[in-house]
């Protein structure tokens, strides 16, 4: 297709600009090596909005958006159906993806030559983050499962060496391992689930695999474990990566400790790359889901609706400003699963494009929240919102900025997050009151915990700071304000009539009671958080203690690390490994060292044989024949 050539310089660009400023390392001066990975960046947003246009308005004209394979390789083939190819596959959801992780990644990059120009390992940081950008954007243009696996584990070690940063910290090398290994496990599904996935369905293809028609065989397999089909199993095992990626309870524990990383990485992660990976592979197979295991759709639907209302919860309680955002990123994960999980194909599409809708708005005012808090952490030296107070006076635009996002997020009109979050209250309401009640309920606590952030952070009585606060500079200022303009229009755009589970457009309009409904609880939120929280009150206190031990364990997360802890420490170690290294070290071990002992007993036993003396060669020559000649004597007797 002569209008999407150009399209894998979009993938190549920051695969190339990390190699050059790792490659490179300190030998490239500080700021160029910023400018020049920004620049590749920069490009690679110019040609994903050039690739957009021509594939929604200029190829198919808003009418039945075909699969593009702008370009493919054969890289490894087994048989004549079934081979790994590398290749960049262009349809409404691939297109979507390229420009919000283009279009977020860039701000992230111009905000970071700001935040990170005083910080040692600069150019280490432009690297990595080059090589986040690239393993994203090659995972949503892929063509088929297994080039997707291998650019989902190369976010996973993106993720790895940008959480541990700061690798002088215990606390940043920690959490580091801590994504690294619980992704892990999660991929491990994910892998088990493309190999039963392949071995039924003779193929890697995404084109063939998403085709209603074309795995219409899959009905028929015959293989069931624990009473479900070998096909649900292999969705549910892939929905499992994918939930590790997304960080869906209860894979969820990497996340907040992830907040060890520098803020810009924290906005990346959450907005436009990492985390959104699980939503886009659920919705990259999800013709497979509806049509091939709807079982394995509503496992999906329950896992998020479960996430979402677990994390607003912890969220209230928190107290280190980019740890509520973690949450609150991993609640509106949920919402996204939910939807999807809720949705059908064609005509009972409407979780489908909502949830796609909301991971598009959510990424403009998702990122602008962590910029934004890192401008507020840059100016006060601190995480934790209690020791923040009356920011607005020292920084204004970074007030209205934050603003803006927590409106968006609350679902206020008419901001993004309003639209996108209907829909999604709409598709829930359509298909189980449960699903809707704990939607609304979500609406209203997410109101509730990003308003009493912002109130204490801006309107909390002023603190006394070893230095006056100030406004983040204009490199940074830039990327807040074009988020910022985003998380206000971005609901404006007719996303049904671009992304629907059909590839055909999709027309949606609000729903006027579920639409009042969320805006009056989430209302609701903001004014009791104005209430608790705008002056100093003793409300919010007495309401902890009211709460009791729901109140404490919320704020310790409900203990899930601690639970982990202790089934890992106390039966895995105690009950599984001990006994295995006991048994490699007693049975594996000694049985090898006796091996090995033996071998050194008869070589030093024999090594005479060979002690050049042609007097003893001799001797061992007449000696052999003559028992030779005795056995043959003796045999014939």
């Amino acid at each position: 297709m002569e209008n999407f050539e150009f399209a894998y310089w979009i993938v190549l660009l920051p695969f190339l600009s990390f190699a050059l400023v790792g490659l490179a390392g300190s030998k490239l001066p500080k700021q160029f090596a910023g400018l020049l990975a920004t620049t590749a960046i920069a490009i690679s947003t110019v040609l994903s909005i050039v690739v957009a246009y021509n594939y929604f308005f200029t190829m198919f004209s808003m009418a039945d958006y075909k699969p593009v394979i702008a370009s493919e390789i054969t890289w490894l083939h087994f048989t004549d159906s079934l081979s790994i190819k590398l290749g960049v596959l262009l349809d409404p959801i691939s297109v979507m993806m390229l420009l919000v992780i283009s279009i977020v990644s860039l701000m992230v990059f111009i905000y970071s030559l700001g935040y990170m120009k005083e910080e040692e390992g600069f150019n280490r940081y432009f690297s990595f983050l080059s090589l986040f950008s690239f393993s994203m954007l090659g995972l949503v243009v892929a063509t088929n499962l297994f080039q997707m696996y291998m650019f989902w584990e190369l976010v996973g070690v993106s993720s790895y060496l940008l959480i541990g940063f700061y690798y002088q910290k215990p606390e940043a090398v920690a959490a580091s391992k801590k994504a690294f290994i619980v992704t892990r496990f999660a991929d491990l599904g994910f892998l088990i689930g493309i190999l039963i996935l392949s071995y039924y369905s003779g193929t890697f293809d995404f084109i063939l695999l998403t085709d209603p028609e074309g795995f219409a065989s899959l009905h028929g397999i015959t293989s069931t474990f624990l009473g479900f089909s070998a096909l649900t199993w292999a969705l549910i095992l892939i929905f499992i990566g994918g939930a590790g990626k997304s960080a869906m309870f209860p894979l969820h524990i990497w996340l907040p400790d992830a907040m060890e990383g520098p803020t810009p990485v924290s906005a990346l992660i959450h907005a436009a790359t990492m985390v959104v990976a699980g939503v886009y592979l659920v919705a990259r197979l999800f013709p497979l889901y509806s049509f091939g295991s709807p079982n394995s759709l509503e496992v999906v639907a329950f896992i998020g609706a479960f996430t979402t209302l677990f994390a607003a919860v912890i969220a209230c309680t928190q107290a280190d400003i980019k740890r509520i955002l973690a949450f609150s990123t991993m609640s509106q994960i949920g919402y996204m699963m939910l939807a999807l999980g809720v949705s059908g194909y064609a005509a009972d599409g409407l979780g489908f494009t909502a949830s796609l809708f909301h991971l598009f708005t959510h990424a403009f005012f998702k990122a602008l929240l962590f910029l934004g808090a890192g401008a507020i952490i840059h100016a006060v030296h601190t995480n934790t919102i209690f020791e923040m107070g009356g920011l607005r006076k020292y920084q204004p635009i970074t007030h209205i900025t934050f603003l803006i996002a927590c409106l968006a997020i609350s679902g206020i009109p008419p901001f993004a997050g309003f639209f996108s979050k209907d829909e999604i209250l709409s598709a829930a309401f359509a298909s189980h009151p449960i699903y809707f009640g704990i939607a609304l309920l979500v609406a209203g606590l997410t109101a509730f915990y990003m308003f009493r952030l912002y109130f204490i952070v801006f309107w909390g009585k002023e603190k006394v700071y070893d230095h006056p606060p100030h406004e983040a500079p204009v490199v940074m200022l830039i990327p807040m304000i074009v988020l910022a303009i985003g998380s206000v229009v971005a609901g404006f755009v007719p996303f049904g009539n671009f992304v629907s589970s059909n590839s055909q457009p999709f027309y949606t309009h609000l729903e006027w009671p579920v639409a009042i409904a969320s805006v009056v609880v989430a209302s609701i939120g903001i004014f009791t958080a104005w209430r608790f929280y705008k002056k100093e009150s003793p409300l919010p206190e007495k309401t902890a203690t009211s709460m009791g031990g729901l109140y404490t364990s919320a704020k310790g997360k409900f203990y899930i690390d601690e639970l982990y802890l202790l089934i890992t420490r106390n039966i895995i170690f105690q009950y599984v490994s001990r006994p295995i290294a006991w048994f490699d070290r007693n049975v594996i071990d000694a049985t090898m060292n006796f091996i090995s002992t033996l071998t050194n007993w008869i070589s030093e036993e024999i090594k005479e044989f060979q002690s050049g003396q042609l007097q003893r060669y001799a001797f061992i020559f007449f000696a052999g024949v003559l028992i030779l000649m005795l056995t043959f004597l003796y045999a014939q007797s």
